[in-house]
Parts: structure tokens; sequence; C-alpha cells
């Protein structure tokens, strides 16, 4: 049975915590900061986990993760 290839920007955007909670930095952070308030860049700068459906979805998107 052949391999199953991951999905390319999955790998680059989502890795799986020590609990196996799927986890991805929040989008947002790229451009356009400096008119953003400080409580908003700061919790854009934490990570945040999916729900379970979505982490089913990762699950299919990166198998051998």
């Amino acid at each position: 049975m052949p391999k199953i290839k991951s999905h390319s920007g999955a790998k680059k955007r989502f890795s799986k915590s020590a609990s196996g909670k799927w986890r991805h930095y929040r989008p947002g952070r790229r451009h356009l900061i400096a008119p953003m308030k400080n409580d908003r860049r700061r919790s854009l700068n934490q990570k945040n986990e999916l729900t379970r459906t979505e982490g089913r979805t990762m699950s299919r998107f990166l198998p051998y993760a």
C-alpha cells in the first residue's frame, strides 16, 4: 500500500500538542499591525486549539503527524 501524501499548506500551519490536540497560530499578524490595539496584538500572538471536528479533518490532512 502506498504512503499518503501530507497536505503541504497544513504542514506549515498546524502542529500537534503533547496532549494530541491540534494547534495553530492565529491569522492576522502578518501586516497592518500598527493601527491595532496592543491587547489585540498580544491576543493574536497566542496559539489557538482546533475543535474536535476540525481535528479529525487535520488528521486526514496530516496522517503521519
